[in-house]
């Protein structure tokens, strides 16, 4: 049995314990609005054409990125792959085992376009490079780019890359 002494003996653990756990409650609130602000499927491109929308997947990982898009079989019209090397680099890609006919789009850090390669053949394995250092690479559905009229110059919004 416990007497008075031990009730009051816990008494400031208890108080303790509640602060903390307030505390994190707190975080937790604030923070999940703004992990669901930070969505990484959503990439705007702005154009001269307007704001043109794509729902992308992120790769980030050697291995990730080394699959790519390959085997798949089809990509929806305003869907694509964001590719973010983590820092800027000269890259170079290839359709080896990619069914599909794709758009590379080339974006230097800040989220400048540098550079198009507009419908990269399925299974050619010529090397398509970016004209200079680049940090990610948008593939999209072959010949989209043009239908939208994105060009070289055009700005990259996603939340991997630094608002201007």
């Amino acid at each position: 049995m416990s007497d008075a002494n031990d009730v009051l003996t816990f008494a400031p653990v208890l108080r303790q314990a509640l602060r903390v756990g307030g505390t994190l409650l707190a975080v937790f609130a604030v923070g999940l609005p703004l992990a669901a602000c930070s969505d990484e499927s959503r990439l705007v491109v702005h154009a001269g054409s307007g704001e043109h929308v794509f729902t992308v997947e992120v790769v980030d990982t050697d291995e990730s990125r080394a699959r790519g898009l390959m085997y798949r079989q089809e990509l929806a019209e305003n869907a694509g792959m964001l590719f973010d090397f983590k820092a800027e680099r000269q890259v170079s890609f290839w359709m080896r085992n990619t069914f599909i006919p794709l758009d590379m789009i080339f974006i230097d850090a800040a989220g400048e376009v540098r550079n198009i390669h507009v419908n990269a053949r399925p299974h050619d394995t010529t090397s398509i490079p970016s004209d200079g250092p680049v940090q990610f690479v948008l593939e999209i559905p072959g010949g989209r780019s043009v239908e939208l009229g994105l060009a070289a110059g055009d700005r990259v919004e996603h939340p991997r890359i630094p608002a201007q």
